[in-house]
């Protein structure tokens, strides 16, 4: 089974920068997609990035050049790089893992999705 834990949500104005991390344990297997997603309030769930088992990342247009996803396989850890935060970012991020098959991108409407309990990011004006 694999625990997925994030951390590093918070409060910051707009403009301002977080880093998110997202420690996975358990087995996780040899090859996955790690991501992250976002819902703010009354929203649907959104794709915000993600990691293709090869490790290249990939981003919706709404975070491209803003947010920064990276992986360090030695601590099965995930982080999240957010500069220029805006209020439009508002909302409870969760981590998700998927072992092979899956989807380049948006993966989380597969089966077999692993998710956390999620972090708060609070953008203000």
């Amino acid at each position: 089974q694999v625990q997925l834990v994030e951390s590093g949500g918070g409060s910051v104005q707009a403009g301002g920068s977080l880093k998110l991390a997202c420690a996975a344990s358990g087995y996780l297997g040899s090859r996955y997609c790690m991501g992250w997603f976002r819902q703010a309030p009354g929203k649907g769930r959104e794709w915000v990035a993600s990691i293709a088992p090869g490790g290249s990342a990939f981003y919706p247009d709404s975070v491209k050049g803003r947010f920064t996803n990276s992986r360090d396989n030695a601590k099965n850890t995930m982080y999240l790089q957010m500069n220029s935060l805006k209020p439009d970012d508002t909302a409870m991020y969760y981590c998700a893992h998927k072992e092979v098959p899956c989807v380049v991108g948006d993966f989380s409407h597969s089966d077999r999705v692993h998710w956390g309990q999620g972090t708060q990011v609070t953008v203000s004006s």
